[in-house]
């Protein structure tokens, strides 16, 4: 059946493209913080055990978010590990990090991940896709906010 939401099918194929990108970033962002919840250890196991946890708790239900907003603009959701590598802004490293390393590459994860929400807003906007707005701009808080709480770790 045809969708008729007041946003024509190539618009929103092209933003069903964007929210597939910003998918495949926030799983991959998933998978490694889950990773070094498993792996971190140190002098700050605790606290940043702890944190990894909450926050990969917090993406895993955010990528369902995403996967149900791309469905609903009519369009399959990514769902495998070679979309996602291919679809990602997020590199993978091998290996595992040491602790502030690890909190260096979330904080970078986290703000590759506002960078591809942000880019979608100009679509949006025009098209009037408020839902899809929403959805951005709170991915946007949540992940602005991780980003700062993690570089606070940092600061000497």
């Amino acid at each position: 059946m045809k969708i008729n939401i007041g946003i024509e099918e190539a618009e929103r194929k092209e933003i069903a493209q964007g929210l597939s990108k910003l998918l495949a970033d926030t799983y991959t962002l998933y998978l490694k913080t889950h990773s070094y919840h498993w792996n971190v250890k140190g002098p700050w196991f605790q606290t940043l055990h702890l944190m990894f946890e909450t926050q990969y708790t917090e993406l895993a239900q955010a990528v369902d978010q995403i996967a149900e907003r791309i469905r609903a603009l009519g369009f399959p959701s990514p769902g495998t590990f070679q979309e996602f590598t291919q679809l990602t802004s997020i590199p993978s490293k091998p290996g595992v990090p040491n602790a502030e390393s690890m909190v260096e590459q979330l904080i970078e994860g986290q703000e590759a991940i506002v960078r591809t929400a942000r880019s979608l807003f100009p679509l949006v906007g025009r098209v009037a896709d408020e839902p899809t707005a929403d959805l951005l701009t709170q991915r946007m808080q949540v992940h602005e906010k991780t980003a700062w709480m993690l570089r606070s770790l940092l600061e000497k």
